[in-house]
């Protein structure tokens, strides 16, 4: 309980400033670090051919946002397979097979980083440093300048003073920012110093952190047929510190932050779960300074707050009552230099925030955890990931203005801009769009076991496949393991499952905001709606449960509940 408690403390204490300087960041407000960063934004935007005072309709914003991820996916997908042939791989690492390399490139440039490749032994040193740590410094902020453009249009912004191409085609959309700009400054000004320093921190704590070629071992139990045993190393603290910090989740190892090396301490135990959720946090701080409204960053942080209190508290007591934790054979998978708890704490973090990574085995955690890591990554908006949560939190927020407009016989509307039809089926087309991709591909799977491979046929099985897909479309990237995930039917599939996860989520709200923008600002009166009050906050929470969980309660049935109640009748 110590712990859970001086996680959330540190996490408040430090996302409060951050949230403060993330705000006057993409506001573009004078800083005293101009002098140091302001000379490398300005070298760099000269290099891309870019002017920083362009700015962008959120069509404009899209098409941007779009065109950066392609380039990126043609990139990373050509270095891994072709990474056999490059430098800096000291182990002689072979070229990625095409479906893996595309999952993998999809996987990482959605900021989901669901792993479908084991990383010491199937990526070069050069493939870690340029293609995952690449992808998972700019994917996060990529997301946090989506959503300040949302945050934007919402709360208005100007007439365009100079027209893009997107914005050419309506002469009233107003200027969303640049996207360049606001990927260029949170990189640099955000998203690098934190990683460095967590890279330090983590370096300081065992990690390695080395271009060398690991070392060979002889193994206490050695036999004739494996007398020796290659122990790979590499810059891995550099990439740990981005995963956690980006919520970007996978690992350098296969079994991620579950390998002493590369979470070798209380200390970086700690460091590791903090970073989980600081950023995701410091964001909701960002939203009262950014719009100049002090009540909506009480409203979005306290519902995200609730909402993670009651998942966390949720996961940490299954995890300690159930039947599994009474059997020494079912403890296998979970963290036992740090306790049980701490796996169900991490778990319950990595799925709030969309980050994937893990200290323990999921497959392993008591089946009510695991449906509790479920239910929060089909939220998605509980902390979410780097931008990426707020902006769907802010769906659910229009979604319920919207009802709790029409159940109160007040005007739908959001901070004086009327939410109507064109608005409400984006966002309708947006909530139906999850359910038809997360049980549709699960179905098929199911339906046809030989392209699965799963390793449990049982209610457990359907929890994989269930939670593999759900994970997927959440941006999350964790999974239960025994799925024979490596195959032409999981890579390919799941990266579709990707795409559809990440890109609609980012830019129909984008696009809602757009429209709003447009409208005329009417002034509050007796029958506007106020959302930023406690009443408003229950009733929001509770749309998300009604727009989630109860449309998901047959899979979680079959899988989870079933699953638990199977065991607890075994125990008995």
């Amino acid at each position: 309980m110590i712990e859970i408690l001086l996680v959330f403390a540190l996490a408040i204490a430090l996302g409060w400033p951050l949230g403060r300087y993330l705000a006057q960041v993409m506001r573009g407000a004078p800083s005293r670090l101009d002098r140091v960063f302001a000379p490398l934004e300005r070298a760099l935007y000269r290099a891309l051919g870019i002017d920083p005072a362009r700015g962008m309709s959120w069509r404009g914003y899209a098409w941007a946002f779009g065109w950066s991820n392609l380039v990126l996916a043609g990139l990373v997908w050509l270095q891994f397979m072709t990474q056999a042939w490059l430098p800096w791989n000291p182990d002689g690492v072979p070229n990625l097979r095409w479906d893996t390399a595309l999952h993998t490139t999809v996987s990482f440039l959605t900021n989901t980083n669901q792993q479908h490749y084991s990383g010491q032994a199937q990526l070069s040193y050069l493939s870690q440093m340029v293609g995952i740590v690449g992808l998972q410094v700019a994917t996060p902020m990529m997301g946090l300048a989506i959503v300040t453009a949302t945050l934007r249009g919402l709360f208005g912004g100007r007439e365009h003073a100079r027209s893009d191409a997107g914005a050419a085609s309506a002469s009233n959309d107003r200027d969303l920012g640049n996207y360049w700009v606001d990927v260029t400054r949170a990189s640099l000004r955000v998203m690098l110093p934190l990683c460095l320093l967590w890279a330090l921190l983590l370096t300081w704590q065992g990690v390695p952190s080395t271009l060398q070629a690991g070392p060979t071992a002889t193994p206490v139990d050695a036999s004739a047929q494996m007398a020796e045993q290659k122990i790979p190393l590499g810059p891995v603290a550099a990439m740990v510190a981005a995963k956690q910090l980006g919520t970007n989740g996978g690992g350098w190892y296969g079994p991620n932050s579950a390998v002493p090396l590369e979470n070798p301490t209380p200390l970086s135990n700690l460091l590791e779960t903090l970073a989980l959720i600081l950023i995701p946090v410091a964001v909701t701080f960002m939203v009262g300074p950014f719009t100049g409204r002090r009540k909506l960053t009480a409203l979005v942080f306290g519902s995200m707050l609730l909402m993670s209190v009651l998942s966390t508290g949720a996961s940490v007591w299954s995890e300690a009552h159930s039947a599994s934790s009474a059997d020494a054979a079912l403890i296998e998978g979970k963290e036992t230099r740090f306790g049980a708890s701490d796996s169900a704490l991490w778990s319950a973090l990595t799925t709030q925030s969309s980050n994937g990574s893990v200290n323990a085995m999921h497959d392993s955690l008591a089946p009510l955890t695991g449906g509790v890591a479920m239910v929060n990554m089909l939220v998605n908006a509980i902390w979410g990931g780097i931008g990426c949560g707020l902006q769907q939190f802010l769906v659910y927020l229009l979604l319920s203005v919207f009802l709790a407009g029409l159940m109160t016989g007040r005007t739908p509307e959001l901070f004086g801009r009327k939410i109507e039809a064109p608005e409400v089926r984006l966002l309708a087309l947006l909530i139906l769009l999850q359910p038809l991709v997360v049980l549709g591909f699960s179905a098929v799977a199911l339906a046809v076991p030989s392209i699965a491979g799963n390793s449990n046929p049982g209610f457990h099985g359907i929890g994989q496949v269930f939670y593999e897909y759900t994970s997927a479309f959440a941006n999350n990237g964790s999974g239960f393991e025994g799925l024979g995930d490596a195959s032409y039917w999981w890579n390919l599939s799941c990266a579709v499952v990707l795409a559809l996860g990440r890109y609609p989520a980012l830019i129909v709200p984008l696009a809602v905001a757009g429209l709003l923008a447009r409208k005329r600002v009417a002034p509050e009166g007796s029958g506007t709606l106020h959302v930023e009050t406690p009443t408003f906050a229950l009733t929001l929470i509770a749309v998300i449960a009604i727009l989630t969980v109860l449309q998901f309660l047959p899979a979680l049935v079959l899988g989870p509940i079933a699953d638990h109640l199977t065991l607890s009748a075994a125990a008995l």
